[in-house]
């Protein structure tokens, strides 16, 4: 592989982390989450994807068996942003302008979106929620951190109710809106105790190396909320995943 090769090829991986609906959609690479298209076809689909399928590290998982340890707080740095929406054939995704951020053990990662899935991806004890909003961070290495927050049905969210009101008309076509404020900081629960592992994208190219902090604690959002987004998607979640000897840690 010449050096030229060898560079698109990285450009299009760290492409692909960020954005891989659309870049799939470019592609013809139609994944999805119906049988034909299905967690269970990805690997087949492209070469790209073969850690779909022989992926050792995958997510998401059924959080059992938790190790209580002394781990770093997760430290959140998020500010408003204009409202950049997009449904991006797979999900409805939030992107996030520069200068929002977590740090955990002194490492910095700058949040670059968050997006929703139905139900939640991860189960707790074999359980999981209506939904989850995954909140997708990269260092300036181009590692990976996701913080995962569970959705439980309660009251009115109301970040939630601004992003459905300026939910967009047409698929792949992000929707700007300037003068509306948003804070990912709305998404939080009070309490940020979290549990953490190695994981992967739930997406094609499934890619490896991510560091997931799924926090134990959920936040709420509405059955009428739930019930709009699922009109749109309404079975948006890969199956859980082989743990293949992780270790769960969960912070004290």
């Amino acid at each position: 592989m010449n050096s030229l090769t060898q560079m698109h090829s990285i450009t299009l991986a760290c492409a692909l982390a960020l954005v891989p609906a659309a870049l799939s959609a470019e592609e013809g690479h139609h994944w999805g989450y119906d049988a034909e298209h299905g967690p269970k076809h990805w690997a087949e689909m492209n070469p790209e994807y073969e850690s779909c399928g022989v992926g050792k590290a995958q997510s998401p998982i059924d959080i059992r068996g938790a190790v209580p340890a002394k781990l770093d707080a997760i430290e959140f740095d998020y500010h408003p942003t204009p409202l950049h929406i997009i449904d991006n054939g797979h999900t409805v995704q939030v992107n996030y302008e520069p200068g929002s951020s977590i740090s955990v053990g002194g490492k910095r990662y700058e949040l670059q979106q968050f997006h929703f899935h139905r139900p939640s991806e991860e189960k707790v004890n074999g359980k999981n929620y209506p939904m989850v909003a995954h909140l997708v961070h990269k260092d300036s290495d181009g590692a990976i951190a996701v913080v995962a927050v569970l959705l439980k049905e309660g009251a009115q969210n109301p970040l939630v109710k601004t992003l459905w009101t300026d939910l967009p008309k047409e698929k792949e076509k992000e929707r700007v809106e300037e003068k509306v404020k948003i804070n990912a900081a709305s998404l939080l629960p009070q309490s940020h105790k979290y549990y953490t592992f190695d994981g992967s994208l739930t997406t094609p190219p499934c890619s490896e190396g991510v560091t997931w902090f799924v926090l134990t604690t959920p936040k709420q959002i509405s059955k009428e909320q739930v019930a709009r987004f699922s009109k749109i998607y309404n079975g948006n979640a890969r199956p859980t995943q082989p743990l293949n000897g992780r270790t769960i840690k969960v912070s004290q």
